[in-house]
């Protein structure tokens, strides 16, 4: 048993699948390091084919039992997942901030307790969940939203428990049974996780977790005739492979992709609102898929704009996220900053200028970085660099910032900084995105549709929308007594 546990910052965590209700080794494992100093955080399972069919195995037979439990009983075990989150929170917010190198005081006041509300939100959810009946010619119509079957959720790296939980809570709360993969850069939260639901007395079998390469064992989840629903969050590239992967069942999909999203800021703008706005998208070493990356400012106040704004991300600290002076982390792994360094240093070999930034800093750190006189149509502006990399363009006529702003293959979010009402809701209105924030940025309601368009996503979740894709939706139509005709 001790073999496969390893203690992060005095936080023993289970190394192992966990599939059925029990821990399951694998003959291999994978180096989990730690992008804070490089150090080796856990020997983690290494996941087989084999272990992915079991998995779905375990999911299928759980699935009857899981789909008739009452919902009241469904959202009490939810409300029960939720009470070990915020039991153990504190050893999440440490493990995962070794483990992924954002801000532990943003686990301890934020992230974690989202991934608590999460499981509350769903469940409460679930209980008012309901439409009203209506009529045809005297027929009733009867909407219900019906267990779909094992569903595989596969998650990103940049915030792993937080949107795990934000798919696995609805999936359970809908009655289906649940595959988790988590991403291999970022495993440790999802494996305490099987542990805290375990403990909540979730039924064995419900909740599944398999750790290893998408390579290895993704193609074995997203393409079993057993799995149907499966949710992403990462990139287009592997969005795109899991969607042929799928087609031949056709599994229906949510897929949460990568952005390029705008920040517009007009010149009626309030400067210091705007000027923070901008630099907020160094938050989590840009590694955000809402990031505002393209400041979008109107021609009069690009000087002064600058000008504050080169000021203001001066006061950003970059150092250790355990660190309570600590304003930016390091970036999640070596291959990402020299993916990030690659963007910037083609940038400014193309002819862009780094107004700040523009190269790493110590250790996995990549100094925040604004470039400037870029095209609009080269690869800084229209490519995702997913780091502390921010461009600045200017326009000169609102038609002009509303084509700019939508004139990338992504539509993920926006943001509009403006002091005139009209002009923020005729903007809003034209931008292509599936959140738009106006005046704001990273306001989040669970009750909201979350999702992206063009090549940032297909469908949405969030309040119903979360059953409508989880569910079978299924109208029921019912004739009056005594009724012996037709339609």
């Amino acid at each position: 048993m001790t073999e496969h546990l390893s203690t992060v910052a005095g936080v023993a965590v289970d190394t192992r699948h966990w599939i059925g209700g029990e821990r399951v080794a694998s003959a291999e494992t994978f180096t989990d390091v730690s992008p804070i100093d490089g150090s080796t955080l856990a020997e983690i399972a290494r996941g087989t084919a084999m272990d992915a069919a079991a998995a779905v195995a375990a999911a299928k037979a759980a699935f009857p039992g899981w789909a008739a439990t009452p919902r009241a009983e469904r959202a009490r075990l939810l409300h029960a997942i939720a009470d070990g989150v915020e039991k153990r929170l504190e050893d999440l917010a440490i493990v995962e901030t070794h483990d992924n190198g954002a801000l532990l005081r943003s686990h301890r006041r934020g992230v974690m307790p989202r991934a608590a509300h999460n499981f509350r939100f769903f469940a409460d959810w679930l209980l008012k969940l309901d439409h009203e009946d209506f009529d045809t010619r005297g027929h009733t119509n009867t909407v219900s939203w019906d267990p779909a079957g094992p569903c595989v959720l596969i998650t990103p790296w940049n915030a792993p428990l937080m949107l795990a939980t934000w798919k696995v809570a609805p999936a359970l709360a809908a009655g289906n049974t649940v595959i988790l993969k988590p991403a291999e850069w970022t495993p440790l939260t999802a494996s305490l996780l099987a542990d805290i639901a375990a403990e909540a007395g979730l039924p064995a079998g419900v909740l599944n977790v398999v750790q290893g390469y998408g390579s290895e064992i993704g193609d074995v989840l997203t393409s079993h005739p057993d799995i149907r629903r499966i949710s992403f969050t990462g990139s287009v590239p592997t969005a795109k492979r899991i969607s042929a992967s799928a087609a031949a069942n056709l599994t229906p999909l949510s897929l949460e992709l990568g952005g390029k999203s705008p920040l517009l800021v007009f010149a009626d703008t309030d400067l210091d609102l705007a000027v923070d706005l901008a630099v907020e998208q160094y938050d989590n070493a840009g590694q955000v898929c809402l990031a505002a990356t393209r400041v979008l400012v109107e021609e009069p106040l690009v000087d002064e704009f600058t000008r504050r704004f080169v000021a203001k991300a001066a006061e950003l600290r970059q150092g250790d996220p355990r660190e309570a002076t600590t304003d930016i982390g390091p970036n999640i792994h070596p291959r990402q900053l020299e993916k990030i360094d690659g963007f910037v240093q083609r940038a400014i070999a193309a002819g862009a200028r780094a107004v700040i930034g523009g190269h790493r800093g110590a250790g996995q750190h990549y100094a925040p970085t604004l470039l400037t006189d870029v095209a609009q149509d080269s690869e800084i502006v229209q490519e995702e660099v997913f780091g502390p990399v921010l461009t600045l363009q200017t326009f000169t006529t609102e038609d002009e910032a509303v084509r700019l702003a939508n004139d990338t293959r992504f539509g993920l979010a926006a943001t509009v900084a403006t002091g005139d009402h009209e002009r923020a809701e005729r903007v809003t209105a034209q931008l292509v995105a599936g959140t738009v924030w106006a005046n704001c940025f990273f306001v989040r309601d669970l009750r909201a549709p979350f999702g992206g368009s063009r090549h940032s996503g297909v469908g949405r979740e969030g309040g119903t929308w979360s059953f409508d894709f989880y569910c079978d939706v299924k109208n029921t139509v019912s004739a009056p007594k005594g009724w012996r005709g037709h339609g």
